[in-house]
């Protein structure tokens, strides 16, 4: 059994600063969802809790990044990496609602 990320690639084929990122990502998801204060100190300490180890300056950027933009905005972005799939469906807009979508049509 492998844990897969990073669009179905196995965690253990992830680069060193791909782990890393995504350690904080996964902790900083974390101390969001419960409350908690988002401080690279808090980000290492659990990091730290789950057996991990990230490089120094991972959390401080990682937090900066939440600081200067926010973890809602970050939240409500999204990472792209499963987007591809609406785009399609987005740009038919109200015609593909409407049923007048360039589809083939019914014979």
């Amino acid at each position: 059994y492998q844990r897969r990320v990073h669009g179905g690639v196995p965690a253990a084929q992830l680069s060193k600063e791909q782990q890393d990122e995504l350690l904080c990502t996964y902790a900083a998801l974390i101390l969001h969802d419960d409350g908690a204060e988002i401080t690279p100190q808090s980000m290492t300490n659990l990091i730290k809790a789950a057996g991990c180890s990230v490089e120094g300056y991972w959390p401080m950027l990682m937090t900066k990044m939440i600081g200067t933009v926010g973890m809602d905005s970050l939240l409500t972005m999204g990472g792209g990496g499963g987007g591809g799939a609406a785009g399609p469906a987005a740009a038919g807009g109200d015609a593909a609602a409407s049923g007048g979508g360039g589809g083939a049509a019914k014979k």
